[in-house]
């Protein structure tokens, strides 16, 4: 029992342990933040290469998303005699849930995954030790605004996903299940209330706060030379996609119970 026993307290204990160094890391980025130490040139030119590189991918994405609800819509609510609703439908299952969980995991495999492995090479090729000998704190140079990047970009690229994802599923029920243009915008403007943009919006920043940080702690701990990078990317990228969908799920029963 002890030799059962003791593997499973060490993987408790280096958890734990993990954990805490990864908040005390978020702790310090906070500090910088509040504190006012942002370089403003870094954040603009991470906001291009995070944002405006990834709006391409997940505008082909919502586009098809978007076309494919639908499709489905139209093939499902055709047996109810309700094909009228497919508008509804579309906007409802992007704003609320599919556009903001899509973005964060396109955005995690995207931008997220070169986050980490720019800090990792910077950090298996000492340019990180370098750049504190120099009295800069890499946190403060390199990661903090790689983290406001990511705040301020993933909800912009939220709301492109949105429009798209409508488009995509305006041109399918024109085109083929022959609802009026005017009706189906018409049905979509009706459907989005306010608590539903904001429940699937308040989601987003969460998102981003949650992927900039495992992303950027991944790329700061690297270690390992060129496979090492590799290695960190891949987790911090698995870790994103996973820690986005469960806490998808504790934050719609958050806002659900909230805003019933």
């Amino acid at each position: 029992m002890r030799a059962l026993m003791a593997p499973l307290l060490r993987f408790i204990s280096n958890v734990i342990a993990e954990l805490g160094r990864a908040l005390c890391f978020l702790k310090d980025i906070c500090r910088y933040v509040l504190t006012g130490r942002i370089r403003l040139g870094e954040v603009v030119k991470q906001v291009y290469e995070q944002g405006v590189q990834s709006v391409v991918i997940i505008a082909l994405t919502s586009l098809a998303t978007g076309a494919v609800l639908a499709i489905q819509g139209a093939v499902t609510l055709s047996r109810f005699g309700a094909k009228e609703f497919i508008a509804q439908l579309v906007a409802w299952s992007l704003v609320r849930e599919m556009s903001p969980v899509f973005t964060a995991i396109i955005f995690s495999a995207k931008a997220g995954a070169r986050i980490t492995a720019e800090l990792g090479t910077m950090s298996v090729n000492d340019q990180m030790l370098a750049t504190r000998t120099m009295g800069v704190d890499p946190v403060e140079f390199l990661v903090v605004p790689r983290m406001l990047a990511c705040f301020l970009v993933m909800p912009i690229l939220t709301i492109v996903s949105e429009v798209v994802g409508i488009a995509g599923g305006y041109m399918f029920s024109i085109l083929e299940a022959n609802i009026p243009g005017a009706y189906y915008m018409n049905q979509t403007f009706k459907a989005i209330r306010f608590v539903d943009f904001f429940s699937g919006f308040i989601k987003v920043y969460f998102f981003a706060i949650l992927v900039g940080w495992v992303c950027c702690y991944q790329g700061y701990i690297t270690k390992g030379g060129s496979l090492g990078v590799g290695k960190y990317t891949t987790k911090a990228v698995a870790y994103s996609i996973i820690f986005v969908i469960l806490s998808n799920t504790v934050l719609t029963k958050l806002i659900v119970l909230l805003w019933r």
